[in-house]
């Protein structure tokens, strides 16, 4: 199998189980979070639903900095509900599927790097990078699943079973 089969087989999963977890955010806690240090839920959300948009970046740029000087950071309008959340996830889907189409295992291989106020924090091959992001996804999705019980929400079954959902 080739790498970019594999990485979109992962992603095809990934999609659907944040769909689950995506389809459960309550309307109008957007700003809750269970601690003073904890982020806001609608930012962990809105990460959830668009960090496939990295896995396209991580093909079509060469490098990311997440600290840019002032003035160079863009701000998006806040998804306040499941509605906007999804669709956010259905495009970033399309982005991620697109490029993961459009490039080849060999380009995978070529680094790519994250930096911080013009500094590399990391910089490795393309598809560690993917496998990083997926992985970061799992875990913010994981994150936003105990928010979503603390909050009294549903959670769904993503990789077994949960309390609300036996349907896995």
């Amino acid at each position: 199998m080739k790498m970019t089969e594999f990485l979109r087989s992962e992603l095809d999963r990934e999609v659907e189980r944040s769909r689950k977890a995506l389809e459960q955010v309550p309307e109008g806690q957007y700003n809750w979070k269970p601690h003073e240090r904890s982020m806001i839920f609608g930012y962990l959300a809105d990460m959830v639903a668009t960090i496939p948009t990295w896995i396209a970046m991580e093909i079509e740029r060469d490098e990311l900095d997440v600290a840019p000087k002032e003035g160079q950071g863009t701000k998006q309008a806040p998804k306040e509900t499941s509605a906007e959340l999804l669709k956010a996830l259905d495009e970033a889907a399309v982005q991620a599927r697109n490029a993961l189409e459009k490039t080849t295992d060999e380009f995978l291989m070529t680094n790519w790097k994250l930096l911080a106020q013009g500094q590399v924090v990391i910089e490795s091959p393309r598809y560690e990078m993917i496998q990083e992001t997926i992985n970061h996804w799992a875990h913010h999705r994981g994150q936003m699943t105990v928010y979503l019980r603390l909050m009294g929400a549903k959670v769904p079954a993503l990789y077994g079973p949960s309390a609300d959902d036996q349907s896995f």
